[in-house]
């Protein structure tokens, strides 16, 4: 985590005690941070308002009955997580006031389910680390309740939502636009902050000759495109390219109102409250 952020210490804490388990490395995949028996197989992601979830928290490997028996006597504390729940892995909040020695026998169980003997018979004692002592919530890491996320917020949806049909949502945790049904814009902050829009395929590889552009990785194929809007932004291009995109996607009520003001769109702008669990 190359910025400093409201978790730092968490995470710093979190990563000393998962790395004092025997032979452990951590690995970054999708995005977040992985432990796992060197060269084998993952206990433990660090799972940081994973798609917008409003959880700070923990994914551990549980033993059979684990997760049942947590989730339904704390669920304050304890949930099934997304993609390995069905495993029986075990999703332990770090943002719910849970005493840190749980955490870290939870952290050694999840340890000893993927271990092999030789590794689980070096360890004795549970790994002693000073618990961090700052206790945040996901409103501390939100990147869009920094002065930079709010700017980039307020500029988007000033030109989104002047438009004929169009509604701010959310999606996988961030900020969205639609006309009608359909997205025409999206900002996000995954690997970095962008801004993006739909251009067309043919585009995509002019524009990328721009080092400030690139094909996401999802969308990529359908003819999105990427806008870096880390260091700066204009207001003028992301307008361009927005309309672009409004004008992709719009139904026929829409591009009538949008050329006539007069004519009434089937949908009324509106920017609806963003949901905060």
């Amino acid at each position: 985590m190359a910025e400093d952020r409201a978790d730092a210490e968490l995470y710093a804490a979190l990563r000393q005690l998962n790395l004092a388990f025997p032979e452990v490395e951590e690995i970054t995949s999708h995005g977040a941070p992985n432990f796992r028996v060197r060269g084998g197989k993952t206990f433990a992601t660090y799972a940081l308002n994973h798609h917008g979830d409003g959880r700070i928290a923990l994914w551990l490997c549980a033993p059979a009955g684990m997760q049942d028996a947590l989730v339904r006597t704390e669920p304050k504390h304890y949930f099934v997580p997304a993609y390995v729940g069905p495993s029986g892995w075990l999703g332990v909040r770090l943002d719910t006031g849970l005493a840190w020695r749980r955490v870290a026998e939870a952290v050694r169980t999840a340890y000893e389910c993927v271990a092999p003997p030789r590794l689980r018979e070096r360890l004795h004692e549970t790994p002693q680390v000073p618990a961090p002592t700052r206790r945040i919530t996901v409103a501390d890491i939100d990147p869009w309740r920094t002065p930079r996320g709010k700017r980039l917020l307020e500029a988007m949806r000033t030109l989104c939502l002047e438009w004929p049909g169009t509604a701010e949502d959310t999606a996988f945790g961030q900020p969205i636009w639609r006309v009608g049904k359909k997205t025409f814009a999206r900002l996000h902050r995954y690997t970095g902050w962008h801004a993006s829009f739909w251009v067309g395929v043919h585009a995509q590889s002019l524009m990328t000759n721009d080092p400030r552009f690139s094909i996401p990785a999802y969308t990529g194929h359908q003819g999105w495109i990427n806008l870096d809007v880390a260091t700066d932004f204009r207001i003028a291009e992301l307008r361009a390219l927005a309309l672009e995109s409004y004008r992709h996607y719009a139904g026929k009520a829409q591009l009538a109102a949008l050329a006539n003001p007069t004519v009434p769109a089937t949908a009324s702008s509106r920017r609806p409250a963003r949901s905060r669990r």
